[in-house]
């Protein structure tokens, strides 16, 4: 019974001890960055959907250390140049209303091209590009779907179904956004995340899964990934990111994006122990039992970007 008491004890003034450090770097501004941080949903997603937000708990905990920040809205599924247009926008529009000079992007998935092509035509708007889970150097899972459609014909009906569903995800967020389904699997395969990178290759690493410059033109490159799939049972998403995972032949992925293809700038860590969900805490936080929590990733980030002057 005392030994039972004593790890409770412990147990207890550990979380309290937790607890008192969040509230701390709370008080003290541990994520009060210079620039605001804009955060940048990727494929099918979407800013806030009710009380259902993509970016699971991470603005309230960055906004609560300090941080000021935007939740954008692009086009549920699109081409990585259309919707790095629509965030440019966006940036704009918040320059124009609040008087800021630059931002701190950080791009979930797809948003992480949607983010490089903003910093490619617009370097002077932004001060860092932070992209998680991106398949810079595309994904099996998009060269599959693509040569399975194209191969049975059935590319176009598969656009009109994916493009409605797209066109739901957006009014439910409360825009009206032009879908082009097929146009966003195009951006994510292989061959055409090689392009996108030849017109922006800001970042790029300069070997197959290395790293690339840290700083372009003034912006600071950072990039993280994650290599776990089936992280948590009672997520029903994990099944679907398991089948994701078929196209990838044992090589290490998230479930959509491989490990070397997430890596861009300087890497912060490409495998982390989560799913391409579990990167922005969805679904509700659901994730491995015993793995980093991403809330406090994203509030180290932010530290790690006012540390820097961002």
């Amino acid at each position: 019974m005392k030994k039972i008491l004593s790890v409770t004890i412990c147990v207890a003034a550990a979380w309290l001890a937790s607890a008192s450090v969040s509230t701390a770097q709370a008080q003290s501004g541990y994520t009060q960055t210079r620039h605001p941080i804009v955060l940048v949903h990727g494929l099918f997603g979407w800013d806030a959907i009710g009380p259902f937000d993509y970016w699971w708990g991470i603005p309230s905990a960055l906004r609560d250390g300090g941080a000021r920040v935007y939740v954008t809205q692009q086009s549920a599924a699109n081409a990585s140049e259309v919707r790095g247009e629509q965030l440019l926008a966006e940036l704009r529009r918040l320059k124009a209303a609040y008087g800021h000079q630059k931002f701190n992007l950080i791009g979930h998935s797809h948003g992480g091209h949607t983010i490089r092509y903003v910093a490619g035509v617009a370097p002077d708007l932004v001060a860092s590009v932070t992209t998680v889970g991106t398949p810079h150097a595309g994904s099996p899972v998009a060269n599959d779907i693509a040569a399975a459609l194209d191969g049975t014909g059935s590319t176009a009906v598969a656009a009109k179904l994916f493009n409605a569903f797209g066109g739901i995800i957006s009014a439910l967020a409360g825009g009206a956004l032009p879908q082009n389904s097929d146009a966003a699997m195009r951006s994510l395969t292989t061959s055409g995340s090689a392009a996108f990178s030849q017109r922006f290759p800001a970042g790029k690493p300069v070997t197959a899964c290395g790293e690339g410059a840290a700083n372009v033109n003034g912006v600071r490159y950072y990039s993280a990934g994650g290599t776990g799939v089936v992280t948590n049972l009672l997520d029903p998403v994990d099944g679907l990111l398991a089948v994701g995972s078929l196209s990838f032949k044992g090589a290490a992925n998230d479930g959509l994006v491989g490990r070397c293809s997430s890596r861009w700038g300087s890497v912060l860590r490409d495998d982390y122990p989560w799913n391409h969900l579990d990167e922005v805490n969805q679904a509700f936080g659901l994730r491995g039992l015993f793995t980093p929590d991403p809330v406090a990733f994203y509030r180290t980030h932010a530290n790690r970007l006012k540390l820097a002057g961002l």
